[in-house]
C-alpha cells in the first residue's frame, strides 16, 4: 500500500525509463554535451553546425574591423551604409570559408570512417566534433593537411576575384575586401600549419611521429609540448607588443590565443593517458557495487536522521520492490526548508528516474566519462534490466583519473593506438 500520494507517479516515472535506459541505443551527444554549446543554425551533407556564444565576439570585431577602419582606408568616399554592408558582407565569407576549412576536415574524416556529429564556430575559429580520431598516421595526416589546403584554395579563389575586379573596374569596395580575404585565409592556412598541437600543424607533426616511433603515446607528448611552447611563444609576443609596442588590445588577442593553445595542448595529452587508463574499463570496474538505499516513502526527517547523518554517502538511490526509481542527494535535503522535512518523503523532494543518468554495467567508461556531465546530481546509476547493482560517482571517477598520471612517464608501448573514443577535434583557429 502506498503511503505518499507521490508514490504511483514515481513507478510510472520507472516504467518510462531514464535518460537512457539500459538496452536501449543512446543518441549521439548533442552540441550542448561538448565543450562548446551555443545555437544550430542548420546542417550541411549531413555536418551539423554550430555557433558557440562566443563567436558573436569575433563576428562583430571582424565586421567593426571591416566597416570602421579596412574599407574607409583603402576605399575611401564611400557613404557609410555602404561601409556596412560591405563590412558585413565581408565578414559573413570571411566565415563562410572558416567553415569551408572545417567542412574540408570533416568530409576526410567521414571517408575514413570516423563519424563526424558536427561543426562549431567559435571566439577562436571552428572545430570539427568527431566521436573518434584517426586509427593509422597516414589518416590522421590526411586530415589535418586537408584544413590548410582548403584554406589556402579560399586566398586563392577571393585573390583571383581581386585581379578580375581590378581589371573589370569593379566597385574599389569589393575589391579591397576580396584582397583582403584572401589574405586573411593565406594567414589562417600558414597559423594552422604551425607545428604545435592541437594546430593542424601541430597533428600533422604527431603524424610523422606517429609514423616514425609506432607509438601514438610517444608522438602525442611530442605534438603537445610544441603546442604548449608554441603557445607561451604566442603569449610572449603579446606581451611584448603591450610593453614595448604600446598595442595593448592586439596584444591582449596574442594573450588570449596562447593561453587558450597552451591549455588545449596540455588537455589533449591527458586525455590521451586517460583513454589508456579507462580504454579497458567498464562501468562494473568502476562503480560502487550494492549501495545503500532508500525508499520514495521514507519520510525527509528519517532520511536525514538515519542515512545522511548516520552514513559517510551524499546521495542514496532511490528504489521500489527492487527497481530503480531516481536518486536523492543531500543538496535536494538543503534546499528543503528544515520545517518541512516531517511532512515530505522521498519521493517530494529526489531527482525522478527521466532525469537520472543510467548506463549498464558492461558500458565503457570512457563513454560513462562524457555522460558524467550530462546529469546536475554528478552522478551515474548502474542497472541491469532495472535492477541497481552499483553507483558511479565523480569521486570514483576521480580514482581511476589519478592513475593517468602515472602513464605520463612511464615508457612508450609500441602501437598503442586506443582511440575508439569520444573526443573533439580542434582546427581552424584565428589568430
Amino acid at each position: 500500500m502506498d503511503t505518499n500520494p507521490r508514490v504511483p507517479a514515481v513507478q510510472e516515472a520507472a516504467r518510462e525509463g531514464p535518460r537512457s535506459a539500459p538496452g536501449k541505443e543512446r543518441p549521439a551527444p548533442s552540441a550542448s554535451g561538448t565543450p562548446f554549446s551555443g545555437i544550430r543554425v542548420g546542417s550541411f551533407a549531413g555536418f551539423q553546425i554550430t555557433l558557440d556564444y562566443s563567436w558573436f565576439v569575433i563576428f562583430f570585431l571582424i565586421f567593426g574591423t571591416f566597416a570602421g577602419a579596412i574599407l574607409p582606408a583603402h576605399a575611401p568616399g564611400l557613404e557609410y551604409p555602404t561601409y556596412l554592408i560591405l563590412g558585413f558582407a565581408g565578414t559573413v565569407l570571411f566565415f563562410v570559408s572558416l567553415l569551408g576549412h572545417e567542412l574540408a576536415h570533416a568530409f576526410v574524416a567521414r571517408s575514413k570512417g570516423i563519424e563526424v556529429e558536427g561543426i562549431t564556430l567559435f571566439i577562436f575559429g571552428g572545430m570539427a566534433r568527431t566521436r573518434s580520431e584517426a586509427v593509422t598516421p597516414g589518416d590522421e595526416f590526411q586530415i589535418a593537411g586537408v584544413g590548410p589546403l582548403a584554406s589556402f584554395a579560399f586566398a586563392a579563389i577571393f585573390y583571383l576575384a581581386a585581379l578580375v575586379g581590378t581589371g573589370q573596374g569593379l566597385h574599389g569596395g569589393m575589391v579591397v575586401l576580396a584582397e583582403y580575404l584572401a589574405f586573411l585565409n593565406f594567414l589562417l592556412a600558414i597559423f594552422n600549419l604551425l607545428p604545435g598541437f592541437p594546430l593542424d600543424g601541430g597533428r600533422l607533426l604527431r603524424a610523422a611521429i606517429w609514423r616514425i616511433t609506432g607509438s601514438l603515446r610517444h608522438a602525442t607528448r611530442v605534438a603537445t609540448t610544441a603546442g604548449r611552447g608554441l603557445g607561451f611563444g604566442i603569449i610572449g609576443l603579446g606581451i611584448f607588443a603591450i610593453l614595448a609596442g604600446g598595442a595593448f588590445v592586439g596584444g591582449l588577442w596574442f594573450i588570449f590565443v596562447g593561453w587558450f593553445l597552451s591549455h588545449a595542448a596540455g588537455a589533449s595529452y591527458q586525455q590521451l593517458l586517460l583513454r589508456d587508463v579507462l580504454g579497458h574499463l567498464s562501468a562494473r570496474d568502476a562503480m560502487t557495487p550494492d549501495p545503500e538505499t532508500v525508499g520514495p516513502d521514507l519520510p525527509v526527517e528519517r532520511l536525514v536522521r538515519e542515512f545522511f547523518l548516520a552514513r559517510p554517502y551524499n546521495s542514496f538511490p532511490v528504489t521500489q520492490d527492487g527497481v530503480v526509481v531516481g536518486l536523492v542527494t543531500l543538496s535536494q535535503v538543503k534546499e528543503t526548508p528544515w520545517e518541512e522535512w516531517e511532512g515530505r518523503v522521498v519521493a517530494d523532494i529526489m531527482t525522478s528516474l527521466s532525469e537520472v543518468v543510467v548506463v549498464e554495467p558492461e558500458t565503457p567508461m570512457l563513454e560513462v566519462l562524457e555522460r558524467l556531465g550530462e546529469g546536475d546530481q554528478r552522478r551515474i546509476l548502474v542497472a541491469q534490466e532495472w535492477e541497481l547493482v552499483g553507483i558511479l560517482s565523480t569521486t570514483d571517477v576521480t580514482r581511476w583519473l589519478d592513475r593517468a598520471t602515472l602513464m605520463e612517464h612511464s615508457p612508450p608501448m609500441p602501437n598503442d593506438r586506443s582511440r575508439e573514443s569520444p573526443d573533439t577535434t580542434l582546427s581552424g583557429r584565428l589568430s
